[in-house]
């Protein structure tokens, strides 16, 4: 389930996302999604409560050409469903840097390598109170 989309934005190479956001009471999972367009994903970032096999795990993936790429499985897991969390994406030329809320990192590479993406947008039980870039 899609909920918010975010296009036309720019997130550039040097600029920091900070997001903060609530998942839902009940949440099984919510992902954020940093992309060109709403066709394509650079970079998924899905903290998993309980879904697709996983308990308490953050996955993150690239959607490109249709097809998901390498899970790549890394931080801890410093989400509670109802409590509000605050991370922050750092976009370099060769990565997404995350901070999670309990300080910890995930380093995920740029797979596409482009300077600026264009869209972001956040997925299933989640509700996102601010988004902020700079």
């Amino acid at each position: 389930m899609l909920g918010m989309i975010v296009k036309n934005m720019s997130f550039k190479v040097g600029q920091t996302l900070t997001v903060v956001g609530v998942p839902k009471p009940d949440a099984a999972n919510f992902a954020i999604n940093i992309g060109p367009d709403d066709q394509e994903i650079t970079f998924h970032m899905n903290p998993r409560f309980n879904a697709h096999g996983d308990e308490n795990t953050v996955v993150c993936n690239s959607y490109q050409g249709g097809c998901w790429c390498e899970e790549h499985r890394e931080g801890g897991f410093p989400f509670q469903q109802g409590e509000e969390f605050k991370i922050t994406i750092e976009f370099t030329p060769t990565e997404f840097l995350v901070t999670l809320p309990d300080g910890s990192n995930i380093h995920f590479p740029n797979r596409m390598g482009a300077e600026k993406y264009s869209c972001i947008s956040f997925e299933e039980d989640v509700r996102i109170r601010s988004i902020e870039i700079k």
